[in-house]
């Protein structure tokens, strides 16, 4: 590979040993004991990437590790860092990696560990250069380089993003995907997938907004047989049906924060146990997640753990909203009139030029899935083969469940979510907004109640 690397730990036998393993991996390796050692050399000479130990001269603080790393990155900011540590000191690596670290690895490490690690940070660093380096691309230089089928847009920021997918897909790097609801997340998890080396092996989908803690272990890592009272057979985990291919988190900032942790085991060193089974398990995934939340904000509010978005965003896409991309409108009205004429064999039917227009001056607080939506609507109110405005308008206006509810006895024609908002506003003013309060007295956790608010948009 001709990649060369600096390894820096004050124990001489780490520094053998990793020097052999980098060996038979194909890379060239040097060693140094101690902080000036290393700068030393990378003055002399040119490293692909840096592996550092966070502690030297029996300091077990991780301030000098953490003094080298913000100084390498000063001199060599695109030079990839990757930090070793002891699992007890996850605090400290996270400390690393908000001052410029690609990745972290945690003692004891498994071999596989650590020559995956170097390669995917290499190799999401040529990546980046070469982004950097090349400008910006057509969708059509796009479309001979990847397979991007049924990905549709040519706005700018978003053949910037499909550049960037295609251009780590070969990296087995984790990648978070954060954009508002219906703005397509899953379709471009599925184009990384499908563009990596693992496009041949499953693509295993996991809404981890609907799976309850309780579960969470029987449906990600499996049962055996006798594990719990239910338990009548052996069942896989979600993980052991994505080995060898790919696991899609999506909705990840849903997740209980009990089981963040269970998560962030096997994301860290790929083993796992099923649940009633005391046998370790290994699992070769790739791992991609998804949400439409603020995950720092979660972080703040000590609903999200950051040790664990630092495991899942080593790739961070943000993809925008559909009334950012009104050039992508018209192309994506063509391709559902499409489908949706085969559907119901109605093909050959248009929109008006008048009714693009006023498409592509529309919010879409919904997004792609919004549109998708109203264009099949549409083509269900309208006879024409050329659906003009009016036609649009009409099937805008005509929202699900505007038609005639039946009354229910003491309800009305209120509906669940309706019902569940005009409850937790009550208790919310009934507690002073006291949030710890109204979490316990509608019996859920207070993660659960601000998805509520902000569901609602009840402010706090």
């Amino acid at each position: 590979m001709d990649k060369r690397i600096l390894i820096v730990d004050d124990d001489p036998t780490v520094v053998t040993s990793l020097s052999l393993l980098l060996k038979q991996a194909g890379f060239r390796s040097d060693g140094a004991d101690k902080p000036e050692r290393a700068f030393e050399l990378m003055d002399r000479k040119y490293y692909d990437l840096v592996l550092q130990d966070m502690n030297f001269s029996r300091k077990t603080t991780g301030e000098e590790g953490l003094e080298m790393l913000r100084k390498l990155k000063t001199r060599y900011p695109h030079l990839p860092v990757i930090l070793i540590t002891g699992w007890g000191s996850i605090s400290l690596a996270v400390e690393g990696i908000r001052a410029g670290a690609s990745d972290f690895i945690t003692k004891p490490w498994s071999n596989e560990q650590i020559v995956q690690s170097v390669k995917t940070a290499l190799g999401l660093a040529e990546a980046y250069s070469t982004v950097a380096n090349d400008g910006p691309v057509t969708r059509r230089e796009l479309d001979q380089k990847y397979d991007f089928v049924n990905v549709i847009g040519e706005n700018p920021e978003f053949l910037r993003i499909l550049d960037i997918i295609g251009r780590v897909s070969p990296t087995d790097a984790s990648v978070l995907i954060v954009g508002e609801s219906g703005t397509g997340k899953e379709i471009l998890a599925e184009a990384l997938h499908r563009n990596s080396r693992r496009g041949v092996g499953p693509f295993v989908k996991v809404n981890l907004g609907g799976i309850s803690a309780s579960l969470f272990e029987s449906e990600m890592f499996g049962h055996v047989k006798g594990a719990f009272t239910d338990a009548k057979q052996d069942r896989k985990g979600r993980f052991e049906l994505a080995n060898g291919g790919t696991i899609f988190l999506d909705e990840i900032g849903d997740l209980e924060l009990e089981c963040q942790v269970k998560l962030l085991r096997v994301l860290q060193d790929r083993t796992y146990e099923v649940l009633g089974s005391s046998f370790t398990r290994t699992v070769d995934v790739r791992v991609i997640s998804a949400t439409n939340r603020n995950l720092s904000e979660l972080i703040e509010r000590g609903e999200f753990r950051e040790d664990l978005l630092y495991r899942l965003n080593l790739i961070a896409l943000h993809i925008p909203p559909l009334r950012e991309r009104p050039e992508d409108i018209a192309l994506l009205v063509n391709h559902f009139l499409t489908a949706i004429g085969k559907v119901y064999r109605r093909p050959g039917i248009t929109v008006s030029e008048a009714g693009l227009q006023w498409l592509q001056k529309s919010q879409w607080p919904g997004n792609i899935r919004e549109l998708k939506q109203l264009v099949e609507r549409t083509v269900l109110l309208s006879s024409s083969q050329v659906i003009d405005v009016g036609e649009i308008h009409r099937a805008f206006n005509m929202q699900l469940g505007e038609a005639q509810r039946d009354l229910l006895p003491g309800v009305g024609t209120m509906t669940l979510d309706e019902m569940e908002c005009a409850m937790v506003a009550k208790a919310m003013a009934h507690h002073n907004n006291n949030v710890a309060k109204v979490a316990e007295a509608l019996g859920i956790s207070r993660a659960a109640l601000y998805r509520r608010l902000e569901k609602f948009g009840i402010k706090s």
